[in-house]
């Protein structure tokens, strides 16, 4: 990773109609979103493909909607960034470097197990998504726009995958 602390921007011409170029701190927010959601997206086919136990089936396609979201959610940030005149850094040694998300166990996983984990990781990931917000919203309302759509995404996969592991409270 280039130590160059503008590594996320690239210098385009400038045409005779003004475009919206964002700042470093546009852009790193973006990245750190970025990072958090391919991470998700890797650990949630990790778990997937390992998951064990009660009510297999349910969990596993549970899985694999989270794994299409964050994945989705991904190319939008990046595309964003491309269109605000960024540079995305979805390299594996980028993501594992700088993601907020804890590394995910190997092997076989309970079904329980797998559904704390992931959706710890999804809170973490949307914790992420959130402490960047007002300062994307300050300079970009079209990229708050879209974390607000991953946010409110995350939160209810984390919603319904959490509540299989759930009792009613009294």
């Amino acid at each position: 990773m280039p130590n160059d602390q503008n590594q996320h921007i690239v210098d385009i011409p400038m045409s005779s109609t003004p475009r919206f170029i964002a700042s470093h701190t546009l852009l790193s927010s973006l990245q750190s979103v970025l990072v958090d959601l391919i991470e998700l997206n890797l650990q949630g086919k990790q778990a997937h493909w390992n998951v064990v136990g009660p009510n297999f089936p349910d969990v596993h396609r549970q899985l694999d909607l989270i794994v299409s979201t964050a994945r989705n959610a991904a190319d939008g940030v990046a595309e964003r960034m491309r269109a605000v005149g960024g540079i995305p850094d979805g390299l594996s040694s980028t993501v594992a470097e700088t993601t907020g998300l804890l590394a995910y166990p190997r092997g076989e996983v309970t079904t329980r197990q797998t559904i704390d984990l992931i959706s710890e990781r999804i809170y973490t990931s949307v914790a992420n998504a959130r402490a960047v917000h007002s300062a994307v919203d300050d300079e970009d309302r079209v990229s708050a726009d879209l974390l607000n759509g991953t946010i409110a995404q995350l939160e209810q996969h984390a919603w319904l995958l959490s509540s299989e592991n759930r009792s009613p409270s009294l």
